[in-house]
């Protein structure tokens, strides 16, 4: 019961913090809710794991403003909480390096498709397209470090927790 009121306080913590985080300052792309995402469909598991990111989007959308791509954005991290749920089954560093990479390629691929869909500042045809994603490289790669940063540091930072946690509390029941 221990165990698990831990792993639920830790969860619940880390998810308030990076959500915190998405309102501070921040290079363009370098952003904590691929992390929150993964996170949640790994851990949270259920139809809440998709209610989690998306309302922390919603919530921090409106101090940070509202566009035309969001359902384009929150698409995107539908689809990456559901890459969380693979990752509830498999708990190695090499796992988490491909769900890393796979959701930042797939936030690259559905948004910039939606601002080039929705923005007049490409043409409509496949030169435009093509355009589209390239001016949005320099953004991907704020993508792909945040990412592997947020994330790794999300499902190891728990798991330190989780150690922390233990020792402190066989040392309570010690004395």
């Amino acid at each position: 019961m221990k165990k698990t009121l831990i792993k639920n306080v830790s969860g619940i913590a880390a998810i308030l913090f990076l959500a915190f985080t998405r309102l501070l300052p921040h290079p363009p792309n370098v952003s904590p809710i691929a992390a929150i995402a993964l996170f949640s469909g790994s851990f949270i598991g259920g139809f809440s794991a998709f209610g989690i990111p998306l309302l922390i989007m919603f919530i921090s959308d409106l101090f940070l403003g509202l566009h035309a791509t969001i359902p384009f954005v929150y698409a995107s991290f539908v689809i990456i909480t559901l890459f969380g749920f693979f990752l509830k089954k498999r708990d190695k560093f090499r796992y988490y390096i491909i769900a890393s990479l796979s959701s930042s390629l797939l936030f690259f691929l559905i948004t910039n498709f939606g601002v080039w869909l929705m923005y007049s500042m490409y043409p409509k045809n496949m030169n435009g397209l093509l355009l589209c994603y390239t001016m949005g490289i320099p953004f991907f790669r704020n993508a792909i470090l945040g990412d592997l940063c947020y994330i790794i540091g999300t499902f190891y930072g728990i798991k330190l927790i989780a150690i922390i946690s233990k020792r402190f509390h066989s040392k309570m029941f010690l004395k």
